[in-house]
């Protein structure tokens, strides 16, 4: 007995020595996340980006064996988000971003804020993109887009979008230039308030990303998107912008994904690692598929994408928002 309790002991006092030595890493690595991944939405809550991350979380949560925090704040096209969570969040690693990319980005370009991506946060896992939509409720007096942009030649003819730095407003300004039509872009600050505008018939119609008239069903009429139809079976087989009035306008569409601050990717590289690493298996789980349906989502728009995929889609849109600026700010 004597001498079993001295070889235990003596077990125990090597397992501590090594501790401070090779086994430590090992030790760190199981230990992350060991609290709730906080994460930072730069729009208003109950929103698209807000679906969309929990959607994703659901079935992440029991891949990385954490719950996640939700904050929202929603304010100069996402801008006051991003400069909070550069700003305010620590560099840990337990701190995220969640992001639409097409707005987002292409604030980017328009404000130039303090918060710099490439600098100060990257995104690096991208989970669903969507093609922007123009439609109308179902009670419009328009049943096609040449109707609505032939009164759009006659009058101002009022679009509802959820902000103007968004690829939704690009597409619009893009589609009047080229057709002489005259839009009205207003900004409701959010997709549901801007869909139900053209709904309820305040505004003529409404251009927002795929899902929201999609998840409308039959209160809304879809009459165009802006690049190729990923759900022509739930869309009323809508056509394509260029398709039906011979344009080159740029395919417009956003992905949604996560960022996070270069500081902790350089700081905490291990950390950085288990999240891609959870994050991959969460997507190729078919629970996330069956809750993408669920919620009314085609499964078209699931689009999984790594770190490189994801910042040519930044650089891409960037380029884009520098292109039609002027559209962008009247200027």
């Amino acid at each position: 007995m004597t001498e079993f309790l001295m070889k235990r002991r003596q077990f125990v006092a090597g397992m501590g020595a090594m501790a401070g030595t090779s086994l430590l890493p090992n030790l760190a690595h199981a230990a992350f996340p060991d609290s709730k991944i906080n994460i930072t939405v730069p729009t208003r809550a109950g929103g698209g980006a807000d679906r969309d991350v929990r959607i994703f979380t659901s079935v992440w949560q029991k891949h990385l064996k954490t719950d996640f925090e939700y904050r929202f704040f929603p304010g100069a096209a996402g801008r006051v988000g991003y400069e909070i969570y550069v700003g305010k969040r620590k560099p840990d690693a337990y701190s995220l971003l969640f992001a639409n990319l097409g707005p987002e980005v292409i604030m980017q370009e328009l404000q130039q804020p303090k918060a710099r991506l490439g600098r100060d946060f990257i995104y690096f896992f991208l989970i669903s993109s969507e093609v922007m939509s123009l439609f109308v409720g179902k009670r419009s007096k328009f049943t096609t887009a040449e109707e609505l942009v032939a009164e759009a030649k006659k009058r101002t003819v009022t679009i509802a979008v959820s902000r103007i730095p968004h690829p939704a407003s690009l597409g619009c300004l893009a589609l009047a230039e080229a057709t002489g039509a005259k839009f009205k872009l207003i900004p409701y600050g959010g997709g549901n308030p801007s869909a139900m505008a053209a709904i309820t018939g305040e505004t003529d119609a409404c251009a927002l990303p795929f899902a929201q008239p999609i998840r409308l069903g039959s209160q809304a009429r879809i009459l165009l998107t802006f690049g190729p139809n990923q759900a022509p079976e739930m869309s009323g087989n809508a056509p394509a912008v260029n398709d039906v009035f011979a344009t080159k306008i740029p395919d417009l569409n956003s992905a949604r994904g996560f960022g996070i601050h270069t500081k902790a990717v350089e700081e905490f590289p291990d950390r950085f690692e288990i999240l891609k690493t959870t994050m991959a298996k969460a997507a190729a789980d078919p629970a996330y598929a069956q809750a993408v349906k669920k919620a009314g989502l085609p499964l078209a728009f699931i689009d999984v994408r790594g770190q490189k995929a994801a910042m040519e889609n930044a650089r891409q849109t960037l380029e884009l928002a520098a292109r039609y600026k002027s559209l962008l700010t009247g200027k």
